[in-house]
């Protein structure tokens, strides 16, 4: 194997649901570069390509679909700490998360939306007909969330997208 194939090949693996640009972002080679090896490595049965939320990620042998999923939505920093709240705090209420993260309910909404679809929160009712929020599988849930950082990226649109919903909160009803 040639030694950029290999160095691209080790950084997906240290890096598990990297997505294309990151990968570009943190690696010293041009773009077509990596599109050129990839493309070999996942000929070669070397890595695995999966398609969420309009992003291709990249993934070592070994992770089944709901790992790759769940890896995917963990580089998004607030579906990160929505996850990471949940972990500390067993069944709570949405508007809870919401405070506690500060975060406007429509991005908590967005985010769980995605976590409720790929199994890894689940809503539930409680006797008096309140949604509470905990997670589906919490041991393996927390396993997977150490493998991975939100990138510098990500963050920033999630920081952009708090922002947004902070001014539009703010701004008086047109009606």
């Amino acid at each position: 194997m040639n030694e950029t194939r290999r160095q691209i090949r080790v950084h997906v693996q240290r890096n598990a649901g990297i997505h294309f640009n990151e990968l570009v972002r943190e690696s010293d080679f041009a773009p077509g570069q990596i599109q050129y090896h990839v493309r070999r490595l996942l000929s070669q049965d070397e890595l695995v390509r999966g398609e969420y939320y309009g992003r291709t990620h990249y993934y070592p042998l070994g992770y089944d679909e709901w790992e790759r999923a769940a890896l995917a939505l963990f580089r998004r920093e607030t579906a990160r700490e929505i996850v990471v709240y949940l972990i500390e705090h067993d069944s709570v209420a949405p508007s809870e998360v919401a405070d506690a993260l500060e975060v406007a309910r429509s991005t908590l909404e967005y985010h769980l939306d995605r976590l409720v679809e790929r199994d890894i929160v689940e809503k539930r009712y409680d006797h008096r007909s309140r949604v509470l929020l905990s997670l589906a599988n919490p041991e393996r849930t927390g396993e997977l969330l150490s493998e991975v950082e939100p990138t510098v990226p990500d963050r920033l649109l999630d920081r952009f997208t708090r922002l947004v919903d902070e001014l539009l909160e703010g701004t008086p009803d047109p009606q």
